[in-house]
């Protein structure tokens, strides 16, 4: 992870090293971008670089962070919903959020297989507690099991999901389907 020094630079000034190397890290790929020729973009000394990071690991764990944390902000927070109904709709209008915001950004889009690594569980607990409580979500699986579980297969459904909207293909809803054929009751889906 970036080091103090770098959270003590102006904001605008962080924006733009991460950007810079966001750019780098999606076009070239984590193991292929160079840490010379992004910090020869950025104007600044390898030992300058070298303030703020220990090296181009700790950049792309930057720049990986940075991405989650944008589309942790295109998702939004959950608000509970009052009825099974507006619980799927406002699923929907979270995951279409998600999308609108990898396809204005395709340098997440292109980094979300490393930023999948990050634990869903902040957003989706409430998630899933609002679904339990509606009647939506199944009770009679362990509540962390099912937390784990939607996690997995949200992961893998993202990771999908990218590569299709990398290659201008539309997402089918059968992540929803897939979704819901989980947390359904056995006799229900």
């Amino acid at each position: 992870m970036p080091l103090p020094r770098f959270y003590r630079l102006p904001a605008d000034r962080r924006e733009s090293i991460l950007r810079v190397a966001r750019e780098h890290f999606a076009r070239d790929g984590a193991d292929r971008a160079s840490y010379n020729k992004i910090i020869a973009e950025l104007g600044i000394s390898k030992t300058s670089a070298y303030q703020y990071f220990d090296g181009k690991d700790d950049l792309f764990a930057g720049v990986i962070e940075d991405v989650h944390a944008r589309m942790s902000q295109a998702l939004g927070a959950w608000a509970d919903a009052g009825s099974a109904e507006q619980f799927w709709e406002r699923l929907r209008a979270a995951s279409d959020r998600l999308a609108a915001h990898g396809l204005a950004h395709p340098e997440d889009l292109a980094l979300l297989d490393a930023s999948t690594a990050q634990d869903p569980a902040p957003w989706l607990a409430p998630v899933l507690d609002n679904g339990r409580a509606l009647g939506v979500i199944r009770s009679d699986v362990d509540r962390e099991l099912m937390l784990a579980a939607t996690a997995a297969v949200l992961r893998a459904a993202d990771v999908w999901a990218a590569e299709r909207l990398r290659e201008g293909r539309a997402v089918p809803d059968v992540i929803w389907s897939l979704v819901r054929g989980m947390w359904s009751k056995p006799d229900e889906s």
